[in-house]
């Protein structure tokens, strides 16, 4: 299988891309392909509503999303990485999610398999539902088949990440997909 990771921290060696890395050895050791693309640090501009794009053509953007596209429309899964800001995703993944507007129609019929790899600082209860819930919603919505969620409380810096037991629950989901 074609696995697309799609990095949404501004850290490039932060918590979130710390569950990524166990998640890609998983998989890489399942036989699967895996890509990875930084999306916080390419360049990227937030959707800004003009219907360009008809909801299915060319975005009035020319930037890195076009990138970010092919890979999505040629894999076979992708892979959401964030950390957890305010409860919800950042804002740069949020940006290519938003961006999904011009290629909505394609990449809704592939039925793209998806997996959530998140971490917070806090390991309260209430710090992932709002996360959830979007993701949860975004799959019905896209057709996506969520295929598995790390939700890495506790995960406030790559030390405290190093020792979770969210690093083995990433590596296998990785594995076992």
């Amino acid at each position: 299988m074609k696995i697309v990771v799609i990095e949404g921290s501004p850290h490039k060696k932060g918590s979130s891309n710390l569950l990524a890395e166990q998640f890609m050895e998983g998989a890489k050791e399942a036989g699967h392909t895996v890509g990875v693309l930084d999306a916080a640090h390419m360049n990227i501009h937030p959707c800004i509503g003009c219907e360009h794009c008809g909801m299915d053509g060319d975005c009035a953007w020319n930037d890195d999303v076009v990138q970010i596209k092919e890979a999505l429309l040629s894999s076979d899964m992708a892979v959401f990485v964030t950390p957890v800001y305010y409860f919800g995703m950042s804002a740069q993944l949020k940006m290519v999610i938003d961006r999904f507007y011009s290629y909505t129609m394609k990449l809704s019929g592939k039925r793209l398999k998806t997996a959530l790899i998140a971490a917070a600082w806090d390991s309260d209860e209430d710090v992932m539902p709002c996360l959830e819930a979007h993701y949860q919603k975004l799959c019905r919505y896209m057709n996506f088949e969520d295929c598995g969620r790390i939700l890495g409380t506790g995960c406030g810096t790559p030390s405290m990440t190093k020792r979770s037991i969210h690093m083995k629950e990433a590596y296998q989901l990785g594995k076992s997909l």
